[in-house]
């Protein structure tokens, strides 16, 4: 650091530890863990007592600087010396096991990771064995140093990041960086939808400027009220075309959607839907502004006469055009106010939801309210109304029934629909889903999660977030006498049947693809598996270990799961309509050479049904050979399906998200060749938020551990997947870097997630040149 700066960061500790000390000028224990931040007091009270060299039980201002100044600046050496002091409980000058587990807990702890009592052993051990080099029992600082120098990644920034409330905040950069919008990549990358953009300003202001034109006699006033009048007879009608979800999925199929944004539609919608409030209060305006000068110039009708009454005879119908008018802006701004974001997000979709059923008083106060708009919505409205009615017939045609619903994880609720013959849909699409009795007339959109190829049901998997979601999921939580069929035999024969043939399912992945047979009903017997459940302790290893705990059902996962049965997982019959399906942008992925799909939490369900479905391409492609085993995957490049290569990234808060479809995960996994010409064709990557990542002082000792162990079971202590579950969030960088290094073609990445992470992810595309599809519906 320069003086400058070194002078610069000793007044910025000085001023954070004079807030946090208060008048007596010395940190105690309690002051120092509120403003550490620190999770576990474990960690807390070893820094404290480092910190503390006088063992005064206070840290002064003096103390604070030292300990700083060597994590912050110091040499690795100085870094590596405090974290073994961390480590060395008793002060012993060495690390014994015992210690060492008790550091690891609190990781665990501070990572916000669960994992059973065997497990930490079993991390301990495998971090302990690998640094005890001369097997003397204990780690020495030297062997530590030397075992800490294997994770080069770890070296090459270990701080604490709990402390970074005492580093300066970085200076401003006075080198001036052109704004994103303004750069060739964004317009590479957007032109499709900054054309149509352009092309739809200039025929508003055509449109604008015709009209105003034309009645250029009237006065200027007339000349605004009359173009915003044509610039919303278009606008109203071209909002509705923009939700025509039928004829867009149709479109997608087409070379349409190499010419217009189809999807994009969304944002186009709500872009319309803004300029149709802008135009309605420049009418508005103009018209009140317009009445002002003829009733001061005529003084035949006062100016509320001219707003509130049919007195002044203004409209094609009775004089009703001011009224209408009224009545017709107060609806369009309570739409809008309805659609905000704010609204929709915050837990009250019903309101949004029932505000903008509003459209139809809209449509046909507009055809009261102004002489030539039947003209303009004529034939897009015959057009709307023929979706409609088809919806309404496709949603009511056969007896869809909600079959098996599983409670998962942070309030998620599985329901696996019973599929009818003539659903078709694609992978990624979504439909809109009625259930009669969690509301009668409430549609709500939500995407498939299982694959085409999977004939007999249809999967969703629904994030309670609002108030229908959350009623849904307390429905289910219900005893479940409340909720089943009255027919208690029909209902106990159907159960057992549809349990014995999912556990057939499981045995039959397991046993590789059915050459070991010979314990199958030991292995029914002895396992409760469930679709879409955690199963970690039962795919993974090898085929043989996978079937040998089937067999014993010796996995902690399979008493758990078998305890929670009846609580989380039930059978039904609960009737439902579904109507769709509807297309996204994710139905571009077959199109794409090198595809990475990232799902932020639930934001994986499109890329469930989508990686199930191209998994069932690639294993209809894969090769087995008669006299090794060995399997290979052929060239899956076809005219249907041009991948190469598919990276999944699925970036979760916590443990148990993964258990909402770490089980399919596991499959595709398994289902993937060993070795194949090309490389691994899919390829997972996982990232939990909450847990710290490696260069964290606090978490390296149980990362190294989660490694070590990982390479020696080969899968991940925490989802059970062969996939290490990386710590922390993605660098995006130095992600993309990798994907454009591997050189498969041209990439395409697709999004499903918050909104504020696919701004970021969209920057980074457009850095690297990467095509990017955000889901939205």
């Amino acid at each position: 650091m320069s003086l400058d700066e070194d002078a610069r960061w000793l007044e910025w500790v000085t001023k954070q530890f004079e807030s946090i000390a208060g008048e007596d000028k010395e940190i105690d224990l309690d002051e120092f863990k509120t403003a550490l931040k620190v999770k576990e007091s474990f960690f807390a009270e070893r820094f404290f007592a480092l910190f503390d060299s006088d063992g005064s039980s206070t840290i002064s201002l003096d103390e604070l600087l030292k300990a700083l100044d060597l994590l912050i600046h110091g040499s690795e050496t100085d870094k590596l010396r405090f974290l073994f002091q961390v480590y060395d409980v008793d002060g012993s000058g060495s690390i014994d096991p015992d210690e060492l587990r008790t550091v690891l807990k609190s990781c665990l702890r501070e990572s916000a990771i669960s994992l059973p009592e065997e497990k930490l052993d079993d991390l301990t051990l495998a971090l302990f064995e690998s640094a005890d080099k001369d097997n003397s029992g204990s780690i020495t600082f030297e062997e530590l140093k030397a075992e800490l120098e294997s994770f080069p990644e770890v070296m090459e920034n270990l701080t604490i990041s709990a402390a970074n409330w005492l580093k300066p905040p970085a200076t401003e950069q006075k080198k001036r960086h052109t704004p994103r919008y303004l750069t060739p990549a964004y317009w590479h990358n957007n032109s499709r939808k900054l054309l149509f953009l352009c092309a739809y300003a200039c025929l508003n202001a055509l449109l604008f400027i015709v009209a105003a034109l034309h009645n250029a006699p009237g006065g200027p006033w007339l000349m605004v009220a009359k173009g915003c009048g044509q610039c919303l007879n278009f606008n109203c009608t071209f909002v509705m075309v923009l939700m025509l979800r039928r004829c867009l999925t149709w479109l997608r199929a087409t070379w349409v959607v190499r010419v217009l944004p189809l999807d994009q539609n969304i944002l186009l919608h709500q872009i319309v839907g803004y300029a149709i409030f802008s135009f309605t209060l420049l009418h508005t305006t103009a018209h009140v502004f317009n009445f002002v000068r003829l009733s001061q110039r005529d003084g035949a009708h006062q100016l509320w006469e001219y707003l509130f009454t049919t007195r002044p005879g203004i409209g094609w119908v009775g004089g009703t055009a001011s009224i209408t008018g009224v009545v017709l802006q107060f609806i369009i701004s309570l739409m809008v106010v309805c659609s905000s974001t704010f609204v929709r997000r915050s837990g009250h979709f019903e309101v949004f939801y029932w505000s903008h059923l509003s459209y139809v008083w809209v449509w046909a106060l507009l055809v009261v309210h102004c002489a030539n708009f039947w003209k303009w919505f004529v034939a897009p409205g015959v057009v709307f109304l023929l979706e409609k009615l088809v919806g309404i017939a496709v949603s009511r045609m056969g007896g869809l029934y909600i079959v098996e619903v599983n409670l998962l994880p942070s309030k998620v609720t599985h329901l696996v629909i019973k599929r009818p013959q003539f659903f078709h849909f694609k992978p990624g699409d979504y439909v809109y889903v009625n259930i009669p009795v969690i509301a009668k007339y409430e549609w709500h959109p939500f995407t498939i999660s299982s694959a085409p190829e999977q004939q007999d049901t249809l999967w969703l998997h629904i994030r309670s977030m609002g108030q229908w979601t959350n009623r849904l999921f307390e429905y289910f939580r219900q005893p479940e006498t409340q909720t089943v069929s009255t027919k208690r035999l029909t209902t106990s024969l159907r159960d057992r049947r549809h349990q014995r043939k999912t556990q057939e399912d499981l045995f039959n992945s397991v046993s590789c693809n059915g050459t070991v047979a010979s314990n199958k009903d030991d292995a029914i017997e002895l396992t409760l598996y469930r679709p879409s459940r955690l199963l970690p302790g039962v795919c993974q290893g090898t085929h043989t270990e996978q079937l040998a705990q089937v067999e014993r059902g010796d996995t902690p996962q399979l008493r758990e799961i078998s305890a929670k049965l009846n609580d989380n997982h039930r059978f039904c019959n609960i009737k439902c309509y579904v109507d769709g399906p509807y297309g996204t942008p994710t139905r571009q992925i077959f199109a794409s050479e090198h595809a990475v799909l990232i799902g932020a939490g639930i934001g994986i369900t499109p890329f469930a049904s989508i990686l199930q479905s191209i998994m069932y391409r690639y294993r209809m492609r894969k090769q087995n050979c008669p006299n090794c085993n060995y399997s290979w995957c052929e060239t899956i490049k076809d005219s249907e399906m041009k991948l190469r290569k598919v990276d999944f990234i699925w970036i979760n808060r916590d443990q148990k998200s993964f258990e909402w479809f770490v089980s399919l995960l596991t499959k595709l996994e398994m289902d993937q060749a060993d070795a194949e010409p090309e490389g691994r064709f899919l390829e997972m990557h996982m990232y939990m938020t909450s847990a710290l990542s490696k260069n964290d002082m606090k978490a390296i000792g149980l990362q190294m551990a989660l490694d070590l162990l990982a390479k020696k079971e080969k899968r991940d202590s925490i989802t059970g997947l062969r996939t290490r579950t990386q710590p922390g969030r993605p660098e995006w960088g130095k992600v993309f870097q990798k994907v454009a290094e591997e050189k498969k073609g041209k990439v395409h990445v697709f999004y499903c997630g918050s909104p504020a992470l696919a701004k970021l992810i969209k920057a980074h595309c457009e850095q690297f040149g990467f095509k990017f599809y955000k889901e939205n519906f």
